[in-house]
């Protein structure tokens, strides 16, 4: 039996102060595309801590949920109708979840206002960098003049408990060394640092500790932020939350995870193997505890099988060590203090960073697109790993994104075909992921996959 409430909500902390006009954009987002969108991404926040990774099946749980939006002297205020009742305290709701709430309905109306901007220009690389920084000093994400100190963590969110705990003595490292972290704002590895970060901060005395989660309405039903999250942006797609995490993290931490991880893991490499990017310094680590080795080395055996052994030097790895972890990325993030002082670049935004166009435009999984995807040795490198990128994409859709999973319900499953050097250790690797149930939350239903492999 669902437990709902009915209740009217005003905004504290994000959209406190607005202007008539905000007001009126706001009241008048109470239809069309704009509001489906941010119906969706409000139910994923009250639905915090439900062990379900499955966007399709949330939506489908609360169909008779509604957002109303209405506008009053002071602002807006939110009417929810048939609200997951977890959300709530002796009627109250809570405060995370009430930043995140409002977080989000900034964030999908900017994002919405601002396509119609004439200094909105997505047809060049230069233009969608530009587009993903208003994003991002929107959110007041934007903290110039500090010293680089946000490490971005990957890795999955359906993770066993041995690697959910080795997360959280990574974050408390980071945390002592008052080091920001950054993740994806979901459970598991984006959660477990967050936390250990929480509790070193609160022991070194620091009050003022972020915790930036960075999603995209497609996958935030699947992955809903969690409340350690203190500071939430809700990009338009997963391209430019991607470069979002690149551009305002100053190094990388990947945990273990499953076709998600990997798809940022390449594509993260597709941008350091750009030659442009040859000298510009940005610690990666991947790390996991004992009993992850085997899925790391697997990993790393990928990456050097596919991209080669100038990709396995992008990035250190480091097994069942939180401290040497820390240490690593400390020491790196020095490097890029002195690298960004020396060439006046910005701390709070990586503007040197060359990404590629390829790297930027949305890829949307179809049946044709997947099969169309180049997966060849003869490629450069850092365009292989473009096309890798997006076969995990392709993957994540199907796997847990209310339109993928659609879309393999009505067409069958997707087929990745490439040159043998390429497809012969994918399929090993994804075959690796559903042996360790790294494609859905242990202890649910037996994993289907929604692709084929293909030589």
């Amino acid at each position: 039996m669902r437990n709902v409430v009915n209740v009217s909500v005003s905004p504290k902390g994000t959209l406190e102060t607005l202007s008539q006009i905000e007001v009126q954009q706001l009241s008048e987002a109470g239809s069309g595309s704009t509001y489906r969108l941010f119906r969706q991404c409000a139910l994923a926040i009250l639905n915090t801590g439900v062990q379900i990774d499955n966007a399709k099946a949330i939506l489908e749980a609360y169909e008779d949920f509604e957002v109303r939006i209405h506008q009053q002297e002071r602002g807006v205020r939110l009417e929810l109708i048939n609200a997951p009742a977890d959300a709530f305290v002796d009627g109250e709701m809570i405060a995370s979840t009430r930043e995140m709430l409002f977080s989000a309905l900034r964030d999908v109306v900017y994002t919405e206002s601002e396509l119609g901007s004439p200094r909105i220009d997505l047809t060049s690389s230069q233009g969608i960098t530009d587009y993903v920084f208003h994003l991002l000093r929107n959110a007041r994400t934007m903290r110039p003049g500090i010293e680089p100190k946000m490490v971005v963590c990957w890795g999955g969110h359906s993770i066993n408990t041995e690697e959910y705990k080795y997360t959280k003595k990574v974050g408390h490292e980071l945390g002592l060394r008052s080091l920001d972290i950054c993740t994806g704002c979901g459970p598991g590895v984006m959660k477990g640092p967050m936390k250990g970060a929480a509790i070193a901060h609160a022991k070194q005395r620091i009050t003022t500790g972020r915790y930036l989660g960075l999603t995209e309405p497609g996958i935030i039903a699947a992955e809903a932020p969690n409340p350690i999250v203190n500071e939430l942006v809700i990009l338009p797609d997963i391209e430019k939350r991607l470069e979002a995490f690149v551009r305002v993290g100053h190094g990388i931490i990947i945990f273990p995870g499953g076709v998600g991880t990997a798809e940022e893991f390449l594509y993260l490499l597709g941008i350091l193997l750009h030659p442009d990017n040859e000298s510009l310094p940005f610690p990666v680590v991947l790390t996991g505890p004992k009993s992850a080795e085997a899925y790391l080395q697997q990993l790393h055996a990928f990456v050097g099988a596919t991209l080669g052994e100038e990709a396995q030097r992008r990035y250190e790895v480091i097994i069942d060590d939180p401290t040497a972890v820390a240490r690593h990325m400390a020491k790196g993030l020095r490097d890029v203090t002195g690298f960004r002082r020396e060439r006046n670049d910005a701390y709070h935004f990586n503007w040197l960073l060359k990404i590629e166009d390829g790297f930027q435009r949305p890829f949307d999984p179809t049946h044709a697109n997947m099969a169309s995807l180049q997966l060849s040795r003869d490629l450069p490198p850092h365009e292989l790993a473009a096309n890798l990128r997006r076969a995990f994409s392709g993957i994540v859709a199907g796997n847990v994104k209310d339109k993928g999973i659609r879309r393999i319900e009505k067409h069958g499953v997707y087929e990745i075909q490439g040159d043998m050097a390429v497809t012969a250790p994918l399929d090993k690797l994804l075959e690796a992921f559903v042996a360790q149930h790294r494609m859905k939350l242990p202890g649910g239903a037996a994993y289907v996959p929604c692709y084929r492999v293909v030589a």
